[in-house]
């Protein structure tokens, strides 16, 4: 349903993007990666066709938003990371304004409102004024304008920040009801999330795409990685670790005894690391005071792709 194509974006001589191209079929939910400046905010403004790519193309439902921009703009529901409410108008009233510029019929309205607040939460708030929503409400809202006119794509920009854990989990289960029949684009900061959330993952960095992998294929199981804790604060013992087979990276962390030391350790393609460090510092007398395995998190993941 999105189809991201060659995108580039020049800002005079500064070059935002580079080359862009991505897919995210009906049902996926793409959680979009990058650090500040990596050019997130400029594709999103590309997507929803706010600004226009210096070379290169997007497709929403098959229609590119700056070519045929009704059509496109049929197909999605946009989320910025501020909702962009009336404050003076009930929760009703806007999303009957919205549905209204959306297209949709105004014999149809009332029921199409009725049936987005009730999928949103919003049915006891159907009457109360946007400004005195809390949080958690104005980002329902924000997020129930973008169903007005049923599009089938939506692009939601960090809808989850300055939410409480309550509100991040009720959001959080209205996105994932909301994807069954739709393709969503997820924009945040907080990579947990995304890890939770989306089926799909971009990492963009110095506008150029660095990752585009499904969730699944995020994490390499042909990396291993343990958290090692030693009763011994010689320095030279990572040089000793850095010689084992299969051994990718040795990182050391801080300890809470001045006679330990604490390391993370990653195996490359080594099926028995434990055993092969257990070999290496029975021979230096060195005991063990803890071992573990360690789950790759996509925040792990992130940090390698970005500093690669």
């Amino acid at each position: 349903m999105i189809d991201i194509v060659n995108v580039t974006k020049h800002y005079g001589s500064i070059q935002a993007l580079r080359d862009v191209s991505f897919h995210a079929p009906r049902g996926s939910i793409l959680g979009l990666l990058g650090q500040n400046g990596a050019g997130k905010t400029t594709l999103l403004n590309i997507i929803t066709g706010y600004l226009a790519p210096s070379s290169g193309h997007v497709l929403l439902g098959g229609y590119d938003p700056l070519m045929q921009p009704a059509m496109a703009k049929r197909h999605l529901g946009y989320l910025p990371e501020h909702p962009p409410l009336y404050d003076e108008m009930t929760v009703c009233e806007y999303l009957s304004f919205v549905a209204e510029l959306r297209g949709v019929k105004k014999h149809a309205i009332s029921a199409h409102v009725s049936e987005i607040m009730e999928l949103t939460g919003l049915l006891d708030m159907r009457s109360r004024l946007l400004s005195n929503l809390s949080k958690g409400y104005r980002q329902r809202a924000g997020i129930a304008q973008t169903l007005c006119g049923d599009p089938d794509v939506l692009v939601l920009d960090e809808p989850t920040v300055g939410l409480d854990p309550k509100q991040i989990t009720e959001i959080r289960n209205l996105i994932k009801t909301l994807s069954k029949d739709r393709t969503i684009i997820f924009s945040s900061h907080i990579l947990s999330e995304i890890q939770q959330l989306c089926n799909h993952v971009v990492i963009l960095h110095n506008g150029s795409v660095k990752l585009d992998v499904p969730m699944s294929d995020v994490y390499d199981s042909r990396e291993m990685t343990l958290l090692c804790t030693l009763g011994t604060a010689q320095t030279q013992i990572a040089q000793k670790l850095r010689e084992l087979e299969g051994i990718r990276r040795v990182t050391p962390q801080s300890s809470a005894r001045p006679n330990e030391s604490a390391y993370t350790l990653t195996f490359y393609d080594e099926p028995d690391p434990e055993r092969k460090l257990f070999a290496l510092l029975s021979g230096l007398d060195i005991p063990i005071l803890h071992l573990s395995r360690c789950e790759d998190t996509l925040e792990q993941v992130f940090l390698r792709v970005v500093s690669e």
